[in-house]
């Protein structure tokens, strides 16, 4: 097989509570309460593959953006977070629109248990993936090696990144589980919305853990007005 037959071999694929790409934060970390479970394909099951991988507190998903394929591609984008109207350099930005759909997560590793039918399955925080996205690799993360302390960030230091205030009627919160209520916050804290959107009149669905939030932004305010069981 010459190397331009080659193909990346998806290794296993992510659990979260994210059904659809709308509303998932836009980098790893941001909410570090959002669980997840990597199960393996059965080639990958062999526990002796993840042997010493306890040891580390973070790991390294290199992934797929398995909902974003394309034939061609662009040399430059539109980040949603410039408001849709500026371009930049596709290898300047995170766009999932790239010569190689390939995505890479810095995530928390929780727990390794080994099942007795699904083999490793790794526990995560902090993910930014949908369900049943596909992971090409896993490596560790290795804080004296892959961090940066003094780094820039480019345009990114222009983005406005104020959370959001939140009303949350207390009749529709206590359709939400418990112990989901913290991480909901969280992520409409974010603001799910593209930056271009501003349209106070128009409600937005933010699918997650099993739920249909329906919501409206105004200025700087949130408010939820239905929440709906899928």
């Amino acid at each position: 097989m010459s190397k331009e037959q080659q193909k990346l071999k998806i290794i296993a694929r992510i659990q979260t509570d994210f059904p659809a790409k709308f509303g998932i934060p836009r980098q790893s970390g941001m909410v570090e309460e959002l669980k997840g479970k990597i199960v393996f394909d059965p080639e990958y099951r062999n526990p002796e593959a993840v042997r010493g991988l306890e040891g580390f507190s973070h790991i390294w998903l290199i992934w797929e953006f398995s909902e974003a394929k394309r034939d061609e591609w662009s040399p430059t984008v539109r980040p949603p977070r410039l408001g849709g109207n500026v371009r930049k350099g596709v290898f300047a930005t995170r766009s999932p629109f790239r010569p190689n759909p390939i995505g890479l997560s810095a995530v928390k590793l929780c727990k390794v248990e080994i099942d007795a039918i699904m083999g490793p399955v790794l526990h995560v925080s902090g993910a930014d993936l949908m369900d049943g996205t596909p992971i090409y690799d896993i490596k560790p993360y290795i804080p004296f090696a892959d961090s940066y302390p003094d780094a820039s960030s480019g345009f990114i230091n222009e983005v406005d990144r104020n959370n959001l205030k939140i009303i949350f009627p207390d009749e529709l919160l206590r359709l939400i589980p418990a112990e989901m209520q913290q991480t909901l916050f969280q992520l409409l804290e974010l603001d799910p919305r593209p930056s271009y959107q501003n349209d106070a009149e128009r409600i937005y669905g933010l699918s997650f853990a099993g739920f249909d939030v329906r919501f409206k932004v105004e200025n700087e305010l949130l408010t939820v007005c239905g929440v709906v069981k899928i």
